[in-house]
């Protein structure tokens, strides 16, 4: 007789003081050709789960979402250490590395001849900086359908390969239109890559684990801001090299690199918590069903309209995207002028690059400390909070302190606003569940932050340079008001964290429920 084997689930929630015990049950039916049923019922040990045919697994949350004494089992570990340093992590870390680098490259041209060259005004400068992420804004939308009807190796590759190449064919650019075009496309195709990697991580690993990663793949973006101003001082000793300038050697070398590794992607990127490069065994699969079960994210290539307007409906949503865009503002400009303000502090322009690597150190070290203290305490949007007050007081040295070294000081506090905006992402990866809905939320939070970027640079050169003092103040009145909706968001849900606590739900949990279906489900904080 033929038989076939089929998993299910059912979860049931108690509540016993401040704990919520979720518990999840796997059955298998086997069945045979007649349809005869056999459910077996005896609960065996977990790592022998090729063995088993049921076994219940509990959690346990706090109001705030954080699990409660909590172990992870040798085969999880092992797992973990597979995804972390062979087949997921790397590959995370070098394509960030190097979406960050490709579209910063106009922070170095811009003091290694590139306005010279193309006879740009500063007005025109600016617009470089921000037509980038026009591009990136109407990009959006067909990425997030691509995203969900697309194996995201496919996707990721294909897109690499060509922002790469138009990354390269910049160095062809000698006027303000032709650059513009090329900037335009750069951030086209690079619009995709944020929300791959918040679907990727959140798919992979659990709620607890999100963080780290997410905060690495910013780590990244510190690093290449590091890294990118000693290439940068080393590129910009090849002017005159077969005839081309510094700036234009910067374009082809990262335009290369970028396109084979758009090629690696396509062919072997991970992509899904079950991929066959994986070689899982069978312990790591029912793992792997767990871990699914906890970060509540099961790939679905139907795109659930309903998930859309759910999200619609929620308060929650529109004070994310808000805060996305108004922590951003900063972003664009500093991503674009921090060499030159640099420079304005009276430093040449080699040293001005060589003097943004600091800042990418800083960056890299606020983002390593907020991830550290959630994996540990939680906390999430309080730590955004502490954050945001740290930029402030980074901008308010900017514009009050005439020291230069005082201003140095100030330019790198600010930076903090970078690691604010990965707890917001880490709130996301948290806190929303259903895979349409997620992809939803992930992909219009990076339409505020294209918003965000776009506008800063606006704010930068309407104000008078070195200072920039009008630029500043606006960004110092965006932290504050992304305080008071970080504390707005982080109160809304542990409200609803306490009734689902003091009315626990004995719903059956089904695959691909949000987070306002699953009435089990904890939000963490």
């Amino acid at each position: 007789m033929e038989e076939k084997t089929e998993y299910y689930t059912t979860t049931t929630t108690t509540t016993t003081g401040p704990v919520v015990t979720s518990t999840t049950s796997y059955v298998t039916e086997s069945r045979d050709s007649y349809d005869e049923k056999e459910v077996v019922l005896e609960d065996q040990n977990l790592d022998h789960v090729s063995d088993i045919n049921r076994h219940v697994v509990t959690d346990e949350y706090d109001e705030n979402g954080n699990l409660v004494n909590f172990v992870m089992s040798p085969v999880e570990k092992k797992l973990v250490f597979k995804l972390d340093f062979i087949y997921v992590m790397p590959y995370v870390c070098i394509l960030n590395f190097l979406q960050f680098f490709d579209k910063s490259a106009l922070n170095y041209a811009g003091v290694l001849g590139i306005k010279k060259t193309a006879n740009l005004s500063p007005s025109q400068f600016s617009w470089l900086g921000s037509i980038f992420y026009l591009g990136y804004l109407l990009f959006q939308g067909p990425s997030m359908i691509l995203i969900q009807k697309l194996p995201l190796s496919k996707y990721i590759g294909s897109v690499i390969v060509i922002w790469g190449l138009v990354l390269l064919l910049t160095f062809l650019g000698h006027n303000f239109a032709q650059l513009a075009a090329l900037r335009f496309l750069l951030g086209f195709f690079e619009a995709g890559i944020y929300p791959c990697c918040i679907m990727l991580i959140s798919s992979l690993y659990r709620r607890s684990e999100q963080a780290e990663r997410i905060g690495l793949v910013y780590i990244c973006n510190g690093v290449a801001m590091a890294v990118g101003g000693l290439i940068g001082y080393g590129i910009g000793h090849m002017h005159g090299v077969a005839g081309l300038e510094s700036w234009q050697w910067i374009m082809i070398i990262l335009g290369a690199i970028t396109i084979i590794f758009g090629v690696f992607s396509f062919f072997f990127m991970v992509d899904n918590p079950k991929a066959k490069v994986l070689r899982l065994t069978p312990e790591e699969e029912e793992v792997v069903e767990r871990r699914m079960r906890d970060n509540a994210v099961i790939k679905n290539r139907i795109i659930k309209t309903a998930h859309i307007y759910e999200s619609l409906k929620e308060p929650r949503f529109y004070a994310i995207c808000l805060c996305g865009m108004l922590i951003n503002f900063q972003n664009g400009a500093l991503g674009i002028f921090s060499a030159m303000i640099t420079q304005g502090f009276g430093f040449s322009d080699l040293n001005a690059i060589l003097l943004t690597i600091p800042s990418g150190v800083t960056d890299c070290i606020y983002i390593a400390v907020a991830v550290w203290y959630n994996r540990r305490y939680g906390n999430t949007l309080y730590t955004g909070v502490v954050l945001l007050l740290i930029a402030i007081l980074g901008l308010i040295l900017l514009v009050v302190i005439p020291v230069p070294k005082a201003k140095l000081l100030g330019l790198y506090l600010t930076w903090a606003f970078a690691a604010s905006f990965v707890m917001l992402l880490v709130a996301i990866a948290n806190n929303v569940a259903g895979y349409t809905k997620k992809v939803f939320y992930s992909s219009s939070l990076m339409v505020f932050y294209t918003l965000g970027n776009f506008a800063g640079p606006f704010m930068m050169s309407a104000s008078a340079p070195p200072l920039y003092v009008g630029g500043m103040i606006g960004y110092m009145v965006a932290n504050a008001v992304t305080v008071l909706l970080f504390l707005y968001i982080r109160w809304s849900m542990v409200r609803e964290n306490r009734k689902r606590m003091a009315n626990p739900s004995t719903q059956e949990v089904l695959p691909d429920m949000t987070d306002v279906e699953n009435k089990n489900f904890i939000y963490r904080v």
